[in-house]
């Protein structure tokens, strides 16, 4: 990748009808800072500050909302719902799913339209509302509905972070980004394990069980900060208040150079995103989510259960389930920094995923050593978890474009929560304790992930050779302006990362 102070850039004047291609030739980024009298390390703390902790809370509050079925399960959930029958319990879990994938592209266009200090609130004020109606269900028909509106509401948040943080970081300084807001999905099973051990406590007051108690608190809570967030949450950077006239010429200009025009403000149209999709690379980027997914989801829905079945109690389940994602999130941030400074994902992807195969390899050979097997539970979460925002930041920052990007992360994040329904079914309870099924399905997609990183890296790498020799300039020369605007990483100068 080029160094991120002197990066190719086109010589193309500034109207919005210009396009604009990664690569035709250098600019001194820091020249270009003295000229607009910005510094780039504040305008970079500037960003951080107003942009990450936001997202972070916002999806914090997503994936707690999600997954605390989890710990409401423990505490009289399924008996008073009757969920024991059957597959009930495996089955309100997976309707989530439903609209969750469907609704994930057409999220991230709206949040285009509409904006994401409007979109994202309203989303999230949505998921709140039904997560407190969660904890008022009487039987398990109220159960499936609140899940599935659930699944609607949280539909767009991860893709849509994930696409804003695209929008404003150059690739060289996405990961850290990246990490640092997906491991608040870390903290929030850690969080959701203190909570829910601190909540249960509540259990019988006002007539509530303490499960109830779960979903009417954490919901609130969530409606509250999204409230807050129509005022906290920032735009794209055309539309950057904060930031100065020059500030935002000069983020523009770093991006540009990084992955071609944002195009921000072009519409979007059915062709372009059918568009999007003749792209091989979108169905790989899928696969590769798809198969960390199911282990990883396998984890966060029936983490409590296992260590449960390893003889601890409702209250001290709830505590250990905190220290491995605690370590998942540690593992991320130090994997992010140091993928950054190597600038490649490719290594760090393969190492990581093979560090929770170990974990669920040590499950599936170690029944009576309870030491040992929570022990893999640490190694589990953290390769999962260090190695999920790695893709994604791959794959959406290797897209070019606010059309490219948007719909292809949102695709790759719906695709590949396809997963969370084969993760729902994989830990069933006729197989406790030993849930040899779970732990080799586990295996199983973790190799998969693998496979199809190894592939997206081979075709990657032999495109950028092929543009190195200059594959593609003529018909790129011969090409309306209109849709030079609209290539991102389909232009010849674009480079893929590694």
């Amino acid at each position: 990748m080029a160094d991120p102070e002197k990066v190719p850039y086109p010589a193309s004047d500034n109207s919005a009808s210009a396009p604009k291609s990664p690569g035709a030739e250098p600019v001194d980024l820091n020249l270009l800072a003295k000229e607009l009298d910005v510094d780039p390390r504040k305008l970079m703390w500037k960003i951080d500050v107003r942009l990450v902790p936001v997202l972070c809370i916002l999806y914090l509050m997503a994936f707690l909302d999600r997954v605390n079925i989890a710990n409401a399960a423990l505490f009289s959930m399924e008996k008073d719902l009757d969920l024991k029958i059957g597959n009930r319990y495996n089955t309100a879990l997976t309707i989530f799913f439903v609209p969750y994938i469907i609704c994930e592209v057409p999220s991230n266009i709206m949040m285009k339209k509409l904006r994401p200090h409007i979109w994202l609130p309203i989303c999230m004020f949505c998921f709140g509302l039904i997560t407190c109606l969660q904890g008022l269900v009487q039987n398990y028909s109220g159960l499936l509905a609140t899940r599935f509106f659930l699944g609607m509401a949280e539909a767009g948040m991860f893709p849509g972070c994930f696409y804003l943080i695209a929008m404003w970081y150059v690739r060289s300084e996405a990961q850290k980004r990246y990490s640092f807001f997906f491991s608040s999905a870390s903290l929030a099973g850690a969080f959701g394990g203190l909570l829910a051990s601190a909540i249960g406590l509540l259990d019988g007051r006002r007539g509530y069980h303490g499960w109830r108690w779960i979903f009417i608190i954490e919901g609130a809570a969530t409606c509250v900060i999204a409230l807050t967030f129509f005022f906290l949450i920032i735009d794209f950077p055309e539309e950057a208040k904060f930031l100065t006239v020059n500030e935002r010429a000069y983020v523009k200009a770093k991006l540009a150079a990084d992955v071609g025009d944002s195009q921000q403000t072009e519409t979007t149209t059915i062709s372009d995103v059918i568009e999007v999709f003749k792209d091989y690379k979108l169905y790989l980027a899928g696969l590769m989510y798809f198969g960390l997914i199911i282990p990883a989801y396998g984890y966060a829905y029936f983490a409590p259960t296992i260590i449960n079945q390893l003889g601890y109690s409702t209250i001290q389940t709830q505590l250990h389930s905190v220290p491995p994602w605690v370590a998942a999130c540690g593992a991320s941030m130090i994997s992010s920094a140091f993928s950054d400074y190597f600038r490649h994902r490719y290594l760090f992807t393969m190492g990581l995923t093979t560090i929770a195969i170990a974990g669920f390899g040590i499950l599936l050979g170690v029944h009576h050593n309870v030491n040992v097997q929570y022990a893999a539970l640490f190694l589990i979460a953290l390769g999962l978890y260090a190695s999920m925002p790695i893709v994604v930041c791959w794959t959406s920052t290797n897209f070019g474009g606010h059309t490219r990007r948007a719909v292809g992360t949102g695709w790759q994040v719906g695709f590949g929560n396809i997963g969370g329904i084969i993760a729902t079914f994989s830990f069933l309870s006729a197989d406790a304790p030993r849930f040899t099924k779970g732990y080799s399905i586990g295996i199983a997609f973790a190799v998969l992930s693998m496979i199809c990183c190894t592939i997206y890296l081979v075709c990657t790498q032999l495109e950028n050779r092929q543009r190195n020799r200059g594959v593609g300039i003529e018909q790129w020369e011969l090409m309306a302006d209109d849709k030079k605007a609209k290539a991102g990483d389909k232009s010849p100068y674009f480079r893929y990362g590694s």
